[in-house]
This record gives structure tokens, C-alpha cells and sequence, in this order.
């Protein structure tokens, strides 16, 4: 039961059978829809008032609603805010630059490699650089007219503000409705784990609770708006508060116990997290009756802890009488953890620009007919987080742009003009964005069409059909392929690689933590914001994105990652603990040999890691009230043996 569980790697399907995989994830019918109307829209308004060109121009800024995803309303104010600024900016250089095949290129590469830089270090969920490329692509292969590029960036911003409003508009019928989500994730996971006590289930509950709440701590420190006293959201964390402290008490009471925990437990949680769906308090559930009949004493504690928590949605907020602490790292903090020579994201950021300056240069020296789409079909295609997802979105890309190139014949041949263009243009987006959960591929079925429309119908160009879609399909194919090259050799085993350093820095940086906590560090001084947590938290944020990576690296070391894996999986429990443990100024404080002793097996497991050796495994004191943190630096040891 106390052994950390190992990655299973079953053999994989081809890698093609893998790309054409159809998710089983639901269509997400009103984004699409919203999706379709934040695109057609502005083209219609442009329609009524007698100029289509103006009308797609704002259709482009119409971009900005594919950056909506499910998170609270205040970061997605400030989230869509930031992407129409950059709408407008890469729309303003679009313009300047279109007569300058070599500062075109040299821009594109530094707007995409930006755009993949800041969504990676912020880890935002959405399409990235795509959007922010084509717009810049699509103003660069308009009329030449400089003189145009506030009007432009004007309408670019006109078409973003619409999307805006759109996106907001759930605000006014369910606000925390982002936040209420994830805690009551947190309290179904909180569920399962109490069942899953003293069973082989165990460990992986206790990662997805682990996981669930740190997603809930950011979640709400992002929604967190301090000039607002909103009594809902002030439950929901003192809620997440009290999952996270029955959690601990969990781990440090029944973690070494091979009894299971009464089942009333499980269900009493699953009523907390049913009773957040229901508006009305007086619909609440009466739990009397999920009492255990027989409680030793730490069950009896653990029940009054939940009851406590369950009372926090019903109890006057004056009697609850709890104080809330919202941290969250700045924005500098984020991106100098990022800005590192072993941060993938940097790594990433870097070879994304150089390879997309590489497309751009071979698509301009070679006069392609429209060379804007063999850089943006390269921007496409790496978009995927690792080498397999390249290779998927590539296979992907190619099967749905041969097939999307018959659809737009199916279209052009028509000849559309006017509300008609207005029409696809909300047809094929909303199809685009319904299928894109399922598969890239599908959604490229119906993107493509609706990308060669808005071009076409932006660039005034005068060739026939079929020799634009020839040269289409040309450009996307040249396009893919470099990607593909440069991904391959610029970025192969650029992660694997160095898992090791990484590893021995975060254990360092975990030890550093644990000198601070267990140490006499004077009057005053507060731990939970202590640089030494934000280096750990840093270091272990780009851990975990690093061996992620690592397991989408072709060829892949499955050996390697089965290795790490379990190295990984106990440093982030570590660091979860030590993260939690900072929060509480009872603390004991270690006598110095303890200290040296448990700093002394830290080194030996980092010098080990860093030379890729077998640790000497060392005795780890006992922590007084912190059995937890001994078992986990204990787990490390046995972890990084070979």
C-alpha cells in the first residue's frame, strides 16, 4: 500500500491510427454556436452598412472568442482583454510590414514564438500562437495600403470587443459558476479517496485529489477580486479551505492502515458536492442519517471536520467567522521561472520562432502564390504540446485540408457574394469548433473552407479556383513538412534530457523549503511567501511539464520514463505537503542534527539524481506532527533506485 504506483506503458497504436482517433468528449453545442456568431456577425454588420471588406476585417477579431474556455469570469475578462490588444498589434504589423517579404518572416516567428511563451508559462488552455498568426498572415496578404493600419486595428478591435460580450454574458446568469465547478470536482475526488483507504486504489484517489485541489487554488485566486465581498465565493473557499485540511488529516491518520474507512464518509462528501448545484439552501439534504454507528476517535474528529465543511453553505456567513487567504504568484515570478535555459517552455518558444522564420523565408524567396499559408500551416501543425502531437496534428492537418479543399470548391463554385459569405462563414466556424473536440482532423474539414473564404475575399485575388486550391494544398503540404524537420531534429530528446538536471534542482529547492520550515527563522516571518516555496513550486511546475513532454518525444525512452515516473509523482506529493505545512505557524522547530540529517539524505538523493546513481538510502527523522513529509522523503529514496 505504500509503494508509489508505476506508469504502465501498453503498447501503442500506430501512430497514424492514433491521430485519426475520434474523443469521445461532448459537443460543446453552445460555444460553437457563440463561436459562429462572434465570426459572422461583424461580416453582416459590414453587409448592412455596405462594406463586406470592413465587415471580415472585424470578422478577424472575431478570432478572439476561440480563446474562451471554462474559467472564471474575472481572468476571462482580463484573458480576452489581452488577446484582442494583440489582435490589434499583430493586425497594425501585418499591415506596416506587407511590403517586406524578410521582416514579415523575421515577425512572424517572434510573434508566434511570444504567443507560445507567454500561454505556456501561464499555462492557459487555447489555441496559442494560431489565431495571433493568422490575422497577422491574412492583414499581410491584403491590398498593400500602409496608410489603413489604424482602420484596420480599429475594426480588428471592434470585432474583438463583440466577442467580448458575448463571452461575458454567462456572467450575469451564473458568476462563480467556473469555481463552483472545480470544488465540487474536489469534493467528488475527496469522495472516492476516503473510500479508496486501506485499498490498492489508494494512491492514484490521493494524486487526483492532490491534483483537484491545487486546480481549485488557482482556480480561485484567479476569480478572486479583492474590492468585491461576494458571499458565495467566499464559501466556496472556505470550502476548498476544508477539503484541503480533511485531506491532511486523511494522510497523516489512515495512510499506514490497511482498514477501510466507513462508507457513510464517501457519501456524506458526495452531499456536500451535490448540495452546490442546488440554488435553493432549503433543497439541501438532511446527512443525520450518514453517521457512522461506531467511531474511534480520529473518526470521530475526521466526521466533525466534515460536518464542519458541510455547514459552511448553509450556516449566516457571521457565524462562520473564518478568514480567507488568497495567494497567487505574479505575473514576474511566472515568467522568470519560465524565462530559464532548462524551462521547456522557453526551449519550446525558441524553436517554435526559429523554425516559423525558416517556413516564412523558403515561402518568400520561392514566390509561392499565397506564401502567408506555408508558415502558418507550419505554426499549425507544431501547435502540438509534444513530437507525437506534431505528428497527429501533421496526419491531421493533411487529411482534412485535402478533404476541407473539395468542400471549398463545393463553395467557391457557387460563386457566394454578400449575407451568402456571411452565412458560411457561421456555418463552417460553428462546425469547426463542435468537431474540434473530437478531432483535429474533422475540424480541418471545415476551417479550411472557411479560411480560403475569408482570404479570398480579403485579398482581392484574381486567380481561378482550382489553381488557388492547388496552390492551397501545395502550401499547406511545404508548410507541414517543415514543421515536421524542424521539430524532429530541433526539438528531439530536448526534454528527456534533461529530466535529470531539473530533478536534482527541485529536490534541492525542496530541501532549502524544509531547512526554512523546521528552522528558527526569527519573529514575523511567514513561510507561505517565502521565496523559497515559490522556487519550489517553479521548479516542480516546470517538472511536471518537462516529463510530459518527455513522454511525447519520438523515439520515446520508455525505460527512462517508467524510471521517473514514480520520481516525479512522489515530488510533487512532497512538494504538496511542504506547501501545505507553510501555511501552519505551529510548527515544531528540528534540533540541528536532525535538521543536517534530513538535509544530508536531500543532497545525497540530489547528487545521486544529478549523476544518474542510486541514492545511499538514509535514515529520515521523524517530524512531530508531519509523519507524512518523513514517508515522502522516505518514498524519494526508494523511488531513485535503479
Amino acid at each position: 500500500m505504500n509503494e508509489t504506483p508505476k506508469s504502465v506503458n501498453p503498447k501503442s497504436p500506430s501512430i497514424i491510427k492514433q491521430a485519426l482517433k475520434v474523443n469521445k468528449r461532448p459537443f460543446p453545442w453552445l460555444k460553437a454556436f457563440s463561436a459562429g456568431i462572434a465570426a459572422s456577425l461583424p461580416v453582416m454588420i459590414g453587409l448592412v452598412l455596405g462594406n463586406l471588406e470592413y465587415g471580415l476585417i472585424a470578422g478577424m477579431g472575431g478570432f478572439t472568442y476561440l480563446y474562451v474556455f471554462n474559467i472564471p469570469y474575472a481572468q476571462r475578462a482580463k484573458k480576452l482583454f489581452f488577446v484582442i490588444l494583440g489582435m490589434m498589434l499583430v493586425s497594425c504589423l501585418g499591415t506596416l510590414a506587407a511590403p517586406f517579404p524578410l521582416a514579415v518572416a523575421i515577425l512572424m516567428g517572434i510573434i508566434g514564438a511570444v504567443a507560445i511563451f507567454i500561454f505556456g508559462a501561464l499555462k492557459i488552455t487555447g489555441p496559442s500562437a494560431i489565431f495571433f498568426v493568422l490575422v497577422f498572415a491574412m492583414t499581410t496578404g491584403m491590398p498593400v495600403h500602409p496608410e489603413l493600419v489604424w482602420l484596420r486595428a480599429g475594426l480588428v478591435f471592434l470585432g474583438g470587443a463583440f466577442s467580448f460580450v458575448v463571452a461575458m454574458i454567462g456572467w450575469f446568469f451564473d458568476p462563480h459558476g467556473p469555481e463552483t465547478g472545480v470544488v465540487k470536482k474536489v469534493y467528488a475526488e475527496l469522495a472516492s479517496f476516503l473510500d479508496s483507504v486501506g485499498t490498492e486504489n489508494y494512491h492514484e484517489s490521493r494524486h487526483k485529489v492532490m491534483s483537484s485541489l491545487k486546480e481549485a487554488e488557482e482556480t480561485l485566486a484567479v476569480g478572486y477580486i479583492p474590492w468585491e465581498n461576494i458571499d458565495k465565493f467566499y464559501r466556496l473557499v472556505l470550502l476548498k479551505e476544508h477539503a484541503n485540511s480533511i485531506f491532511l488529516y486523511v494522510l497523516e491518520n489512515f495512510s499506514k492502515t490497511n482498514v477501510t474507512l466507513p462508507p457513510q464518509l464517501g457519501e456524506f462528501i458526495r452531499g456536500i458536492a451535490h448540495s452546490l448545484d442546488l440554488k435553493n439552501k432549503n433543497e439541501r439534504v438532511s446527512k443525520q442519517n450518514l453517521l457512522p454507528e461506531e467511531m474511534d476517535e480520529s473518526i470521530l474528529h475526521l466526521f466533525k471536520q466534515m460536518t464542519d465543511a458541510d455547514a459552511i453553505m448553509s450556516e449566516p456567513t457571521s457565524k462562520i467567522n473564518q478568514e480567507i487567504l488568497i495567494s497567487k504568484r505574479s505575473l514576474r515570478t511566472i515568467f522568470m521561472g519560465a524565462f530559464d535555459k532548462n524551462s521547456i517552455v522557453f526551449i519550446t518558444a525558441v524553436r517554435f520562432g526559429i523554425v516559423t522564420i525558416i517556413a516564412a523565408m523558403i515561402a518568400y524567396q520561392f514566390e509561392f502564390t499565397r506564401p502567408f499559408w506555408i508558415p502558418l500551416s507550419c505554426v499549425a501543425v507544431m501547435s502540438g504540446s509534444t513530437i507525437v502531437a506534431t505528428y497527429h496534428r501533421a496526419i491531421q492537418r493533411a487529411f482534412g485540408t485535402i478533404l476541407g479543399i473539395l468542400i471549398a470548391s463545393l463553395i467557391l463554385m457557387a460563386h457566394p457574394s454578400g449575407y451568402m459569405i456571411a452565412v458560411f462563414i457561421l456555418l463552417l466556424t460553428f462546425i469547426t469548433e463542435l468537431f474540434i473536440v473530437k478531432n483535429y482532423g474533422l475540424a480541418a474539414l471545415f476551417f479550411t473552407p472557411n479560411a480560403l473564404l475569408m482570404a479570398e475575399s480579403t485579398s482581392h485575388g484574381s486567380f481561378t479556383f482550382t489553381y488557388f486550391a492547388s496552390a492551397r494544398l501545395m502550401d499547406i503540404l511545404v508548410g507541414s513538412v517543415i514543421g515536421l524537420i524542424g521539430v524532429f531534429f530541433v526539438g528531439r530528446q530536448s526534454a528527456s534530457s534533461r529530466l535529470p538536471h531539473l530533478i536534482t534542482k527541485t529536490i534541492r529547492s525542496q530541501a532549502q523549503l524544509l531547512f526554512i520550515l523546521f528552522s528558527d527563522q526569527g519573529p514575523g516571518f511567514q513561510a507561505r511567501k517565502s521565496r523559497e516555496v515559490i522556487k519550489m513550486r517553479t521548479n516542480i511546475n516546470n517538472l511536471k511539464t518537462l516529463y510530459d513532454t518527455a513522454s511525447g518525444e519520438i523515439p520515446v525512452d520508455k525505460q527512462a520514463l517508467d524510471y521517473y515516473w514514480p520520481v516525479v509523482f512522489t515530488i510533487e506529493q512532497l512538494g504538496y505537503l511542504l506547501e501545505n505545512c507553510s501555511r501552519n505557524e505551529e510548527r515544531p522547530i528540528l534540533s540541528d542534527p536532525i535538521l543536517s540529517q534530513m538535509l544530508y539524505a536531500c543532497e545525497t538523493m540530489a547528487n545521486a539524481a544529478n549523476r544518474k546513481k542510486s541514492p545511499a538510502i538514509k535514515p529520515i527523522p521523524e517530524i512531530n506532527g508531519y509523519p507524512s513529509i518523513q514517508h515522502e522523503l522516505t518514498s524519494l529514496q526508494k523511488s531513485l533506485q535503479k
